[in-house]
């Protein structure tokens, strides 16, 4: 396959522009807010300031299941991407994999437009099933990185396919904010069905944008005679990249680390928006305001982490990069005020952008060459979905016993500490 066609790369660089609208408005700015309102006001029992809602016919906490939520997603999709990247490799299917968890997430994110108080149950189905897609995806494209770009160019191609997400995704927020500020002006009743509207916007924008991507991206080549063992060859293909993983140590230090120090800034990425509504208790618009923050300085902070890399190496970067969020896991506990609130959004955005696209393009560097790139990142991607889940996990059962977020910080702490134990076990 050919390397650094620019064709290919402004192809694979448009495919974050077209799914970070998922995870900006469903995951961290719109979806958060609206779900924190309508489950208060679904509410069947309200103990200390807490929300409790009927689920399964259980009274369970509002932020607590929206926790288990999270983690059940991706648990799920740790189960069955790396059988199906398997299948990709061996199939040569791999645009096909990444078009069908594509289009499933966005066609979730439309279907959330009947998520309200009366059926929370469908917020919660499909918010699960929009965030398999996203990550289901997200294996089969990282997976084109190694393949079309050269080593030198691994750094430079992850920080603008983030940056072009960042900015594609604040785009679009700041329709959707104004949908939200003044829903009169598009014809709605009020911000409510407005944040529901925002969820079809994110769908369609991921579908429309989805296209030109895969338009661009190379075609697959499909293997004759792949229907027989289909799946077992799939599960053959996966037994041996794990096995391939046992000789490359730093490869496996380097996933080692990543499991933690992810596994915290995930969880924080994720429930950022709850902890500033419950906790601090700032206003919907504070807190869209703060998610816009954050993704415009991770678009100077891409590029910033990508220049150093280049002076200091992609593991002494991460090394600053992840001390740094251990630095802001305690700010985020003494954190009183809504205008230090704020300020610690700047901190999180500045390395945000660093911390995603130098550990996507430092593993692309440390792979050996072969031909089972997706395989090999849906380990990747098994070591984030997995340490997401437990992360999220870890912080509803923290937050269930406590009473209280704050405390579930200390565990994310101690997850960056190890982090930085393995990445710092990785020679230069």
């Amino acid at each position: 396959m050919e390397k650094n066609n620019p064709r290919i790369l402004n192809g694979w660089c448009m495919y974050d522009w077209a799914n970070s609208v998922y995870s900006l408005t469903i995951t961290t700015a719109v979806f958060p807010v609206y779900y924190a309102a309508v489950t208060k006001a679904g509410a069947v029992r309200v103990t200390n300031g807490k929300y409790f809602i009927n689920f399964l016919g259980l009274e369970v906490q509002n932020s607590v299941i929206y926790s288990f939520a999270l983690s059940f997603a991706f648990v799920s999709i740790a189960l069955i991407n790396p059988l199906l990247s398997g299948i990709a490799d061996f199939s040569g299917r791999k645009k096909a994999f990444m078009k069908f968890f594509a289009w499933m997430g966005a066609l979730a994110c439309i279907a959330l437009l009947f998520f309200d108080k009366d059926h929370i149950w469908v917020g919660l189905v499909f918010f699960v099933i929009a965030t398999i897609g996203y990550a289901g995806s997200l294996v089969f494209y990282n997976a084109y990185l190694p393949e079309i770009a050269s080593i030198d160019q691994l750094d430079r191609v992850s920080a603008k396919g983030f940056s072009m997400g960042y900015i594609g995704s604040v785009l679009l927020l700041i329709v959707n904010i104004v949908m939200l500020q003044k829903p009169d002006w598009f014809g709605l009743q009020d911000d409510g069905q407005a944040a529901r509207v925002s969820f079809l916007t994110v769908g369609i924008w991921w579908l429309v944008f989805s296209v030109y991507s895969f338009m661009r991206l190379p075609k697959d080549v499909p293997i004759k005679n792949t229907h027989t063992n289909i799946l077992s060859k799939g599960y053959a293909e996966v037994t041996k990249v794990f096995a391939l993983i046992k000789t490359l140590p730093r490869l496996r230090n380097f996933l080692k680390g990543f499991f933690f120090y992810n596994m915290s800034f995930q969880t924080i990425m994720y429930l950022a928006s709850i902890f500033g509504a419950e906790e601090l208790h700032i206003p919907t618009s504070g807190l869209i305001a703060t998610i816009l923050i954050i993704q415009l300085v991770a678009i100077l902070g891409a590029y910033l982490f990508s220049m150093s890399s280049k002076r200091f190496g992609n593991i002494y970067t991460l090394l600053f990069a992840v001390g740094f969020a251990v630095v802001i896991t305690v700010c985020a506990y003494l954190v009183q005020t809504e205008t230090q609130f704020y300020l610690l959004a700047v901190l999180v955005g500045l390395i945000m952008g660093g911390i995603q696209s130098l550990s996507r393009s430092t593993y692309s560097k440390l792979l050996p060459e072969t031909k089972d790139n997706a395989s090999f990142f849906s380990l990747y991607e098994l070591t984030d979905k997995v340490g997401t889940a437990i992360g999220t996990a870890v912080f509803g059962v923290v937050t269930s016993f406590r009473g209280n977020m704050r405390d579930s910080l200390f565990a994310l702490f101690l997850f960056f500490l190890v982090g930085m134990f393995y990445l710092n076990k990785i020679k230069k």
